[in-house]
């Protein structure tokens, strides 16, 4: 890992994750790591913070590398892949991070085979992420332990032998910080609304979920308990956790959730413009 070169083509947020995951493991050189974007001020940013290698121009950061990352918006996908055709080296592998762009459409597009579908999510740039990932049947053994590895430094990889499952995983967990954020955030202002200073509601709500998580895991550890159960344990008959959950269902919060995701994973799916979108009319919160 140490030889290679990688070239991220694009330098956003997580772009910079990943530079910044390799550095911090030990899995890469600063120098053999070409960071390419079309602002300028960028790119010289991530080398003075980390060291590598700055450039405006995609064909030239990705002309020698090993590992050519695509980490560029949606929309501006095709264009970066009409001009990078003729520049990735025959022996490189591709790793996109591109939601909704499918193999083959990153294939198509840079007449190259080996090419790596990946979807991180933002916790990756603290290295507590999951990444959702596959391969074309062109990348090989190491091609694909090489991607392993880069992906490994975001924090747990995924992989799956369905790319269906990375639209899904779109949805689910690369969306899902906004879901978790959403959530904090109402759960704060309640807790200011009755009277909590903003900072220890804060604190509360944080120290809650992340209490709840791990008491969920290490419940998991000792032996499989569906989450459900868990909730079970917290609401007592007639008490306030139960008028609490029985006013979020009559809300409809359940199906607020479900159907968001839903709605993600078929954006996800007109990103890559495989299939026609439909999302699912609301009901006014319920079900029929």
């Amino acid at each position: 890992m140490l030889d290679k070169k990688i070239a991220f083509i694009g330098s956003g947020a997580m772009a910079e994750a990943m530079i910044s995951g390799l550095l911090r493991h030990k899995l890469a050189r600063p120098e053999n790591l070409h960071a390419s974007d079309t602002r300028i001020e960028r790119v010289e940013e991530l080398h003075k913070k980390y060291g590598v290698e700055p450039f405006t121009d995609n064909n030239r950061a990705a002309k020698h590398a090993d590992v050519v990352v695509l980490s560029v918006k949606p929309q501006r996908l095709t264009e970066v892949l009409g001009n990078l055709k003729d520049a990735v080296p025959a022996a490189a592998v591709v790793l996109s991070i591109v939601a909704g762009a499918t193999i083959e459409k990153i294939s198509e597009g840079l007449k190259h085979t080996a090419v790596v579908r990946s979807m991180p999510n933002t916790p990756a740039q603290i290295g507590e992420g999951i990444t959702v990932w596959i391969t074309s049947p062109a990348v090989s053994e190491s091609q694909k332990e090489t991607a392993r590895t880069i992906l490994s430094a975001l924090g747990e990889e995924v992989y799956v032998d369905d790319e269906n499952y990375l639209d899904m995983a779109t949805a689910l967990s690369g969306t899902g910080p906004a879901y978790v954020f959403i959530f904090m955030e109402a759960m704060i202002d309640a807790g200011v609304h009755m009277g909590f200073s903003r900072r220890v509601s804060e604190q509360l709500v944080i120290q809650t979920l992340r209490g709840s998580v791990d008491f969920y895991q290490a419940v998991n550890r000792k032996s499989s308990v569906h989450v459900a159960a868990l909730k079970n344990q917290v609401t007592s008959p007639g008490g306030t956790t139960a008028e609490a959950l029985y006013y979020l269902e009559k809300a409809g919060f359940r199906t607020a959730i479900s159907r968001a995701i839903w709605a993600a994973y078929q954006r996800s799916l007109e990103l890559g413009k495989e299939k026609p979108v439909h999302i699912p009319e609301t009901n006014n919160g319920s079900e029929k």
